[in-house]
């Protein structure tokens, strides 16, 4: 399980899980907790990087989103998961 902190958004930190290259879970802590629950949900039993690619550049509050921080929590997710 990886901690992602957030940066520029509402939501503080991204619990996040992938196994095999699918996210396994995903938990937003803090923010509008109807979007991100809705996001987490959707995201739970896809491809990561299919998932990375579509969220990645999404803004809101400035140049990035909920969305956003998801996608780069993926990608480091990966690269920890590839040292």
């Amino acid at each position: 399980m990886m901690h992602y902190k957030t940066h520029g958004t509402c939501s503080v930190q991204i619990d996040l899980e992938i196994k095999d290259g699918i996210i396994t879970h995903c938990e937003f802590i803090k923010g509008c907790r109807g979007n991100t629950k809705g996001l987490a949900t959707m995201v739970i039993g896809r491809n990561a990087d299919e998932v990375k690619e579509k969220l990645r550049g999404i803004p809101c509050h400035g140049d990035t989103s909920c969305p956003d921080q998801l996608s780069r929590a993926i990608e480091a997710y990966q690269q920890e998961s590839n040292n």
